[in-house]
């Protein structure tokens, strides 16, 4: 019964009984898990950021309502790996396939993406650096994610792969292609190629030169498949499939896959 003398369903009561729960209990309970956490901590964490339509579609908004929602819990992701000390994390915020959606989806989308980017280069807080086939992507679009991966390049702060336009396969296909290249202009020979090939040469050339392959993937809404995400890095990776849809996906979440890695037994795809 409320003030007004309306009764309020029994369901709603529990589920408002719920939330004011969780409110009181999830900081403790996160300040607890930061405190007894493992030393053992990922360098490199991929993240799926799933579920912004069907999050969308469960409140009844549309699907632009669903991937800024999901842009908004970028920023907290972010902290939350500073706050465990994690070295690189790698965003798949739109990949290869979903350049096929509608224009008035995927145009809504990239400005989302552009917008989201932009206001993580101002904060300066993080090294962005995108990684995907940019030239597949509208002009400004691509030129935007240049210009914040430039404005951060002096940052000191955890690295941020922004995976736009991003494939597994079509990063492997880039990395031949950027190889053949490269040889091509030295002058070496096929022949020549096939004999000194290795898998270091491939890596060289891959989107995260450089950078430690991903010791967890973290995909959220359900799916339990990588979808084409890091398919060269993340083969000896761990993996963490979280039931929220990503705008849901909570620093409690986080916590647990952090938790779940760090007790695992790796054996590095032995």
């Amino acid at each position: 019964m409320t003030g007004s003398g309306v009764q309020v369903p029994y369901d709603r009561r529990v589920a408002d009984w719920k939330r004011g729960l969780r409110k009181v209990l999830y900081p403790a309970y996160e300040a607890r898990m930061l405190r007894r956490m493992p030393d053992n901590l990922p360098k490199h964490i991929g993240v799926m950021l799933d579920g912004n339509r069907r999050w969308a579609r469960a409140v009844g908004r549309d699907t632009a309502h669903g991937h800024r929602a999901g842009a908004a819990n970028i920023e907290p992701l972010l902290t939350w790996c500073d706050e465990v000390g994690i070295e690189v994390v790698t965003l798949w915020l739109l990949s290869t396939d979903n350049l096929n959606r509608p224009a008035n989806e995927l145009e809504p989308l990239l400005e989302i993406i552009t917008e989201a980017v932009a206001s993580l280069a101002e904060q300066r807080r993080w090294r962005l650096h995108p990684v995907g086939a940019l030239d597949l992507l509208p002009d400004d679009t691509a030129e935007q994610l240049k210009r914040a991966a430039e404005s951060t390049a002096d940052v000191e702060g955890m690295t941020v792969n922004i995976a736009v336009a991003y494939g597994g396969r079509r990063e492997i296909a880039d990395a031949v292609r950027s190889l053949l290249n490269e040889h091509a202009d030295k002058g070496t020979s096929l022949a020549e190629l096939a004999q000194q090939l290795d898998i270091e040469h491939i890596e060289e050339h891959l989107y995260t030169k450089g950078q430690p392959d991903p010791d967890l993937v973290i995909r959220t809404s359900g799916e339990q498949r990588l979808g084409g995400f890091l398919l060269w890095q993340s083969a000896k990776s761990e993996f963490y499939f979280c039931e929220a849809y990503w705008p849901d996906f909570r620093r409690v979440d986080f916590l647990r896959a952090i938790r779940a890695y760090a007790l695992r037994d790796r054996r590095y795809g032995a």
